[in-house]
């Protein structure tokens, strides 16, 4: 009998210990974020990622709007806010209106599509009269014909929706992210958007060196 009951306890104790080791090995789901993800800076503001990579030292580096945040502010993905801050920002560059963002890769999980656009390269500003699409926040996937570059400036005017929230946005001719949301002119999705070319942008953060350098999207 005793040592009947010695072999069930063994065998009790293994089953215990299988259990065990299952339940601290299970890894948090990671938030899943990329370039049209609606993100929380400061627990205030909304705005829109507008693509996720890695630089040349193998950060996990985003770039959105600069007048979404400061550096040093905080950044909650709005479509899991349970995941808590998985990102700073720590650079925001006025004269070119982004920022850049470091996130901790144990927390986020890297995409190249969210919605209805995909980003697989960073190309030149489109032209008149191509046709780019954006996906924010806000007003989710839109399109319209590429007015140009018509300050002689960093700046792109396409004729698509966009409002508040919206800034930060990819704006992609195809897979192929040509720039970001920064504002419209006049009316909300009446008036044309203004957005940042993205050659500008990566050429800027290049040149000054430090997180985002030599940025590559997923």
């Amino acid at each position: 009998m005793l040592k009947r009951l010695s072999l069930i306890f063994a065998a009790l104790a293994v089953i215990a210990g299988m259990l065990s080791v299952g339940t601290a090995t299970a890894a948090p789901p990671r938030a899943v974020l990329g370039g049209g993800s609606g993100i929380v800076i400061d627990d205030m503001y909304q705005c829109t990622l507008t693509t996720i990579g890695h630089d040349n030292a193998g950060r996990l580096v985003g770039i959105t709007a600069g007048h979404c945040g400061e550096a040093g502010w905080p950044v909650v993905p709005e479509a899991d806010p349970d995941a808590g801050v998985v990102g700073r920002f720590v650079v925001s560059n006025s004269d070119y209106d982004y920022a850049v963002i470091e996130f901790d890769p144990a927390k986020v999980q890297p995409v190249n599509t969210i919605g209805q656009v995909t980003i697989t390269d960073i190309g030149m500003p489109a032209q008149f009269p191509a046709t780019a699409c954006k996906q924010g926040r806000t007003t989710g996937h839109t399109c319209g014909i590429v007015y140009g570059d018509l300050l002689q400036s960093q700046e792109t005017w396409t004729q698509m929706c966009v409002i508040e929230g919206d800034s930060g946005s990819p704006v992609v001719v195809g897979t192929t992210l040509v720039a970001m949301v920064n504002a419209y002119v006049g009316v909300a999705c009446l008036g044309p958007e203004l957005g940042t070319n993205m050659t500008a942008i990566i050429d800027n953060i290049n040149a000054t060196g430090g997180v985002g350098a030599g940025f590559r999207p997923i």
